[in-house]
């Protein structure tokens, strides 16, 4: 694995994961029990705590990534073990 296949590898890993997390723990402005701010749409967040957020974000993420380089680096996974990808011979 290059350094820059994981480091796009890394980077699709983190933004797939922060717009899995952003809405955790989300509330509106009605559900805090304030108006919300004149031209801030209704269901706007109120306090979205996205530096920590930003944080489990980098942790699942390096997580996930070094499962997929354990999988990619040391084979754990071949597509042989696939059931439904075809068979190739091997070429030598």
């Amino acid at each position: 694995m290059t350094l820059a296949f994981a480091a796009s590898m890394y980077l699709v890993i983190w933004w797939i994961v922060l717009f899995a997390m952003l809405p955790i723990g989300v509330r509106t402005s009605e559900e805090a029990g304030e108006k919300p701010s004149p031209g801030n749409a209704e269901s706007a967040p109120h306090s979205p705590h996205l530096l920590p957020k930003m944080v489990a974000t980098t942790v699942v993420s390096s997580i996930v990534f070094a499962a997929l380089y354990a999988v990619i680096a040391f084979h754990v996974i071949t597509l042989d073990q696939i059931p439904f990808f075809p068979r190739y011979e091997h070429v030598q």
